[in-house]
């Protein structure tokens, strides 16, 4: 309110107690909330801080004649925008244990010196301002109303301000919009640009795994062998064991019992026996069938690798 319409008022010379009380009771209060919400590490109490913080100076508006100021601020202040507040961060999942690293040099120094000036700014001049005066009630300025009475004082005297503030509040909401944005602001890459900057990069090519999961095993699938034991990657995953083994698919069949053969060939297989079957004991040992090719050991335990048997052929490889 102007100066010049609180002097209208009638002088008031004390106050009542109960308004002193709950003063003297919510200052405190209201401080020691504006203090932890600057020093807590954690977003959401800090914003639970500002909540109380909030609700005290409601109470503050109400007990200086202003009901709609007092209301305003709880409904929009403390109901709407911390609750929204809340739900963003619950949302998000703020962790309690952010960094604390500055990322500009002497900026908590810089914060503190700002912060005293801005203090020294609001104290002073209104000390000045109030020092000598007598005080004086509403009465007059809210004869009309108290709304009446506000929104002629911002669309009169102060509408330079008032028209500024809400440039402000304008240029904040789009700058949070850039900054949730950010990604969509630069040249959108395609899959085939993304790769090849994966490549020059030195990063993984592959999608890297969400937020809170942690990869244990590579992405790749290991060979297995017989045993349970992974193979090396690249390797063949061989079951070492006294019989030949295998499936057949459409007609390939494994015959009887391989005659003898060299090491490095397939053995002679019998007759076909059907859709599948499973070949007798090797005359000079064990091979198997991997990929398409038989592999024989020969008795030393020298792998030799032959060309894939025919369709009805054995399997059994030389050993």
């Amino acid at each position: 309110m102007s100066p010049q319409i609180l002097a209208q008022a009638a002088e008031i010379t004390s106050t009542s107690n109960g308004e002193a009380w709950t003063f003297w009771l919510l200052a405190p209060v209201a401080l020691i909330a504006a203090l932890g919400m600057v020093l807590m590490r954690s977003a959401v109490h800090s914003a639970l801080l500002l909540v109380v913080n909030l609700f005290c100076v409601a109470v503050f508006y109400l007990l200086q004649d202003a009901p709609f100021l007092g209301f305003v601020q709880i409904i929009v202040y403390t109901g709407a925008i911390m609750v929204l507040f809340l739900f963003v961060l619950m949302l998000v999942g703020v962790d309690s244990s952010d960094s604390l690293v500055e990322t500009l040099r002497g900026q908590r120094i810089a914060a503190v010196i700002l912060g005293l000036g801005f203090a020294g700014l609001l104290v002073f001049p209104i000390g000045r301002a109030i020092d000598g005066g007598s005080a004086a009630g509403l009465d007059a300025a809210n004869s009309e109303g108290n709304v009446t009475a506000i929104g002629k004082l911002l669309f009169s005297e102060y509408v330079f301000v008032f028209e500024a503030i809400s440039a402000l509040l304008v240029v904040a909401a789009i700058g949070t919009m850039v900054l949730g944005h950010r990604e969509h602001t630069g040249e959108k890459l395609t899959q085939k640009e993304r790769m090849r900057r994966r490549l020059t990069e030195g990063g993984p090519i592959t999608p890297r795994p969400g937020p809170k999961v942690f990869a244990i095993n590579p992405d790749l699938e290991q060979a297995v062998r017989g045993s349970g034991e992974p193979a090396a990657v690249g390797g063949p995953a061989h079951d070492e064991g006294p019989d030949a083994s295998g499936t057949g698919t459409g007609g390939t069949g494994f015959g009887g019992p391989g005659s003898s053969g060299p090491s490095d060939g397939p053995g002679s297989g019998g007759p076909d026996t059907g859709d599948s079957g499973s070949g007798g004991p090797q005359a000079g040992g064990g091979g198997q069938h991997v990929n398409g090719s038989a592999v024989a050991e020969d008795a030393d335990g020298a792998n030799a690798v032959g060309e894939a048997a025919p369709v009805g052929a054995g399997s059994g490889g030389g050993r």
